[in-house]
């Protein structure tokens, strides 16, 4: 063929592909039909006649045959025309309508070449590099839109099945598709699109609003563990950090509730919400000048309750008069200002409940500062006092609470634990001279009663109570120190003396119940038996379990009847409840000297048995008294000759006449007559 007619027949070529197909989208390959793997490389063909695969609408190759080409080799992926004519051989991607040349022989016109051997030859000179998609080796124009996207592309890789210098894979290298909701660190910056947010996908708000019904229900626990759950979701969100502060105040955990809210007031300072929660934290722990500060801001951004405003300056006002009454020793006033500091809103100050209780302790009321005491060390309060900018007497506030603390532990006897509290306050405020003296008289005290306990086990009582009174010289109220040295006289016997101590240590702490021991143990040295018998009763309710203690109030109890002139021969120490069988038994039992009850009752009866318990605790704690009982059931004779028809049913005789009689009697009324007729009979 002439070079003229090769010319003319590559111009028909390009003039069909022109027409519209090159962008013509190809029909289902059969060559893509095996898609179980992700690598599909082209099949084998046992002839091909055109430069297409199996797409309708293709053009066939114009390019004439060339004898040298004949009887190419076949292998996976190659295609290999049956005829003798030479061609650029190709193959085209799915979809896509162009070739890709993977190499062939390269002549000039009519000349011919042998079996190069191998597709993979130098291209030919209208021919792009391998890989590369051009249509019958043409360049498109720049201007060409590119293919629509498909939603699973094919890619050119590096596969198992080779074709060229590729390999067609579908779907290879494909990334997994990110959720919609970003790692928190993510959140809450405006470069992010609103569908990456965690709002946007309804986690945020769905476990706010879980959190915000178990808040409304008051199950706070609940309500936090949703609020801490959307915090790790959006940790910058002001909004966030106030629900669980919220929560946290509800749970009282105030040191928690305050640091969440810092953090809300700044993510947003312009929020006047978290300006006035943050002060309400404050108040109620007494922080007033930052509950003012936040309480001010609050205000500017018109968010300032006047509510709040009024608790501060009442917290403020009673504070202040608190403060002025300890500086005069006014305990009472001290007492009552700071009571009513917390009660207007700051209610978890530890500043105002150690001014309580040092009150209660100067007024006596050892008990109750304890509990006070006790109060403010179980507070959820982890920050330092010193933050408040409050000083008491020019003492830091941190320090008074612990000065506070040691005072109360000596007063209890307790006298390590004072040690080392004050020493505690000494290392806050090492400049203060109040805290440097109340740490000096602490260890004179504490060492006055470690001399005295050794004096006193070394059988040197005399010794032993000069080392008690020269602690007393540094801590006059101290109840411990007068108890230990009454216990010296009571070893000199000197009873008054005893007695005297006994009488001070019980002023300070009036249940102080071993001074109220030897104080009743004294009393009756010196034979004075209503004293005694008065003493020994109120232990006897303290300790009702104590046999020593019963027999002892049984023997003051006789003396006093024998002091009185009263027949006290045949009296004996009761404790267990008499069994009567017979009505002899029974006149011998209440002609007795003293008080005799009582007790009709039946094992079916269900008063009887609930009631039965509490007679045995009356019988034990009323040693004096002589108990009986008397079974109906098994007795019936004994209940005829008393007339008793209703059970439970009791009697109390003195000195063999009846004086009370009580049918179906409630606890409470049993207990008090029977220890009134005790009492009197003494």
């Amino acid at each position: 063929m002439s070079e003229a007619d090769r010319v003319r027949l590559r111009a028909a070529a390009l003039a069909l592909q022109d027409d519209g197909v090159r962008d013509k989208p190809d029909a289902k390959a059969n060559v893509f039909a095996d898609l179980g793997s992700p690598v599909s490389p082209l099949r084998p063909r046992a002839s091909v006649a055109t430069s297409s695969s199996s797409s309708s609408g293709s053009a066939k190759s114009p390019v004439p045959s060339n004898a040298g080409m004949a009887g190419g080799r076949r292998h996976s992926g190659e295609l290999v025309a049956d005829c003798n004519p030479p061609r650029m051989t190709g193959h085209r991607r799915c979809g896509s309508g162009p070739l890709i040349f993977s190499g062939g022989s390269s002549g000039g016109s009519g000349g011919g070449g042998g079996d190069r051997g191998s597709t993979a030859s130098s291209p030919m000179l209208n021919a792009l590099p391998t890989g590369n998609i051009c249509p019958s080796g043409r360049i498109p124009a720049a201007a060409a839109a590119p293919p629509p996207p498909r939603s699973r592309p094919d890619v050119l890789g590096s596969g198992t099945g080779h074709y060229g210098h590729g390999s067609i894979m579908r779907g290879a290298g494909m990334a997994p598709a990110r959720s919609s909701i970003d790692s928190p660190s993510s959140l809450g910056h405006s470069s992010r699109s609103p569908s990456s947010s965690p709002a946007s996908g309804g986690s945020l708000q769905e476990v706010t609003r879980l959190g915000n019904e178990w808040y409304k229900k008051g199950k706070y626990a609940e309500a936090l563990r949703h609020y801490e759950r959307a915090v790790s979701l959006c940790p910058e969100s002001a909004a966030c950090r106030g629900n669980r502060a919220a929560a946290l105040i509800g749970l009282g955990r105030l040191a928690d509730a305050l640091h969440e809210c810092e953090e809300a007031v700044r993510l947003d300072p312009a929020s006047g919400r978290a300006h006035s929660r943050l002060a309400g934290v404050c108040l109620r722990l007494g922080m007033i000048d930052k509950a003012r500060r936040n309480f001010t801001q609050a205000g500017h951004l018109q968010q300032s309750d006047p509510a709040e405003w009024q608790k501060l300056q009442e917290v403020e006002m009673h504070l202040g008069r608190s403060t002025d009454a300890r500086k005069i020793g006014d305990w009472k006033s001290a007492l009552r200002e700071a009571d009513a500091a917390i009660a207007a809103g700051a209610d978890s100050s530890q500043l105002l409940l150690a001014l309580r209780s040092e009150a209660l302790l100067r007024l006596h009321k050892l008990e109750e500062a304890e509990l006070t005491l006790a109060s403010l060390l179980k507070l959820d309060v982890a920050l330092p006092l010193s933050l408040t900018a409050v000083k008491l007497s020019g003492m830091l506030a941190e320090s008074y609470v612990h000065i506070v603390r040691a005072q109360v532990d000596m007063a209890l006897g307790r006298f390590e634990a004072a040690v080392a509290a004050a020493e505690k306050a000494r290392d806050l405020d090492p400049g203060n001279a109040e805290v440097g003296m109340i740490l000096n008289n602490v260890r004179l005290v504490a060492k006055a009663r470690t001399q005295g306990n050794d004096l006193f086990k070394a059988a040197k009582f005399s010794d032993a109570s000069i080392a008690y009174g020269e602690g007393l010289k540094y801590d006059p109220l101290n109840s411990v120190l007068h108890c230990n040295r009454a216990a010296c006289w009571s070893k000199l016997e000197k009873w008054e003396r005893a007695v005297d101590d006994c009488n001070e240590a019980l002023r300070i702490q009036p249940n102080y119940t071993k001074a109220l021991l030897r104080r009743a143990a004294s009393y009756a040295k010196l034979e004075r038996w209503a004293d005694c018998v008065r003493d020994y009763e109120v232990l006897r309710k303290e300790l009702p379990s104590d046999k020593e203690v019963a027999e002892a109030l049984f023997h003051a109890q006789i003396a006093l009847k024998a002091t009185r002139g009263e027949d006290v021969s045949n009296m004996k120490f009761g404790g267990e409840v008499e069994i009567v069988t017979n009505v002899e038994q029974l006149r011998a039992a209440i002609g007795s000297p003293g008080v005799s009850v009582v007790y009709f009752m039946s094992a079916m009866n269900q008063q009887c048995t609930r009631i039965t318990p509490s007679v045995n605790t009356l019988c034990t704690e009323c040693p004096s008294v002589n108990f009986l009982k008397v079974n109906v059931d098994s007795s019936p004779l004994v209940a005829k000759a008393e007339n008793v028809r209703i059970v439970p049913t009791f009697k109390i005789y003195k000195d063999g006449v009846k004086v009370k009689e009580m049918i179906c009697p409630t606890l409470h009324v049993l207990s008090y007559t029977v220890r009134h007729y005790s009492v009197s009979s003494s």
